[in-house]
């Protein structure tokens, strides 16, 4: 008999969700997941897909993934440090150091996974970590598993950070501390202000780790964040995803040689997780490769971006203060948010809604990602729709 506590526990707080509008309903593709996608039957125009560059259905990789197969299997068989680093991964590896400018890569099976595996393998309960208030969940996670003091800054208020870290380091309380960031902030668009973090880092030696998830293969013609600021001397930690631009699945922290090599004997996910598989491996090197030889993919992800958001923006939408392509649609109420991206769904458009707690109570958006491969007809079309729900609903 199943446990009547845990059935009262989940029929109570998943009722209580349904009714404050925080339930997410998942939706499953009947398509690949390109600029367009099917679900029921429709066909919706995708502003939801994180394939900035649309190398998710690249012919390209796919050509790749399929022979990696047949030559190397489905599976690479072990955990990386028994037998399971094929010199697929090692390829991997080195494209990524030439394409983040670093002395070397270490690749993990996820973004969430680097964040997991990295902060903990340095950071312990005798230091301390400067977090920005915003940064990912996968980051927040990874500072908890390293029981480390978590010391929040206001997001991106360097005032607050300078003034954290002269309290932290000047305690003595901590062998190490170390600041941590996202990149590029998935919800609201923005970039952090590296330059400054940098500078605050070397007054006062902190380590410094970007988690570049949203800004690899987008800023810095496609190598990232760091890249695009010229911090790559500056910058201890570079960690960036395989599952975005870049169009496949799998993670990676770029950086000094000997930090790499101390990642590679103690970070636990890849001490005891199985390696990607040979087709993933071979599908991002040929990513990489791509961005590498042409930034035409990049240019047309901005261009896009920035059609989109003046279509937005001129319909009088509230697009907050984005400063890459991703285009939240800020509407506030989480209840008014969700019906808004059901009814864009009933017209034709793919866009999520995204309520607490991915973002503050009364801040609920619905949040656009134009790729590379949409089409100005397509983007059209969706601002066309946007217009007739928001007049529909008065929220323009």
């Amino acid at each position: 008999m199943s446990s009547k506590i845990l059935e009262q526990f989940l029929q109570t707080n998943l009722s209580d969700l349904k009714e404050k509008g925080l339930y997410n309903e998942i939706d499953s593709l009947e398509s690949a997941n390109g600029p367009v996608i099917q679900i029921k039957g429709q066909e919706l125009i995708n502003l939801s897909s994180n394939n900035y560059l649309g190398l998710a259905t690249n012919p390209e990789l796919q050509a790749a993934a399929i022979e990696a197969i047949k030559s190397w299997g489905v599976g690479a068989g072990a955990v990386r440090t028994i037998n399971g680093t094929l010199r697929l991964h090692d390829e991997l590896e080195e494209k990524l150091a030439a394409f983040k400018g670093t002395e070397a890569v270490i690749s993990y099976q996820s973004g969430f996974n680097c964040n997991m595996a990295a902060i903990s393998a340095v950071m312990d309960k005798n230091d301390a970590i400067l977090s920005d208030e915003l940064n990912h969940a996968s980051i927040i996670d990874g500072c908890r598993l390293s029981k480390a003091k978590i010391i929040r800054f206001n997001h991106s208020d360097m005032d607050d950070l300078r003034q954290k870290a002269k309290e932290a380091t000047e305690s003595g309380l901590y062998h190490k501390v170390m600041v941590i960031t996202d990149g590029v902030f998935s919800m609201d668009g923005d970039i952090a202000k590296l330059p400054e973090i940098a500078e605050i880092a070397e007054t006062y030696d902190l380590i410094t780790y970007v988690d570049d998830a949203h800004g690899s293969g987008v800023l810095g013609k496609g190598a990232g964040t760091v890249k695009h600021f010229g911090l790559q001397d500056k910058i201890d930690f570079q960690m960036g995803t395989l599952s975005k631009a870049i169009g496949v699945v799998g993670g990676y922290v770029a950086g000094k040689q000997q930090l790499i090599d101390w990642l590679k004997v103690r970070s636990r996910p890849f001490l005891f997780s199985t390696a990607v598989t040979p087709a993933d491996a071979v599908a991002a090197t040929k990513a990489i490769e791509l961005m590498m030889a042409s930034t035409d993919l990049n240019e047309q992800l901005w261009e896009n971006g920035d059609y989109l958001k003046k279509g937005l923006k001129e319909l009088g939408f509230d697009i907050g203060k984005s400063e890459t392509p991703i285009t939240p649609c800020i509407i506030g109420d989480e209840k008014t948010t969700q019906q808004f991206s059901r009814r864009l769904y009933e017209e034709g458009v793919y866009a999520k809604s995204i309520v607490f707690p991915t973002v503050p109570r009364g801040t609920g958006r619905v949040r656009n990602m134009p790729t590379a491969a949409h089409t100005k007809e397509m983007l059209d079309k969706a601002i066309r729709i946007y217009e007739k729900i928001g007049k529909e609903m008065g929220v323009i």
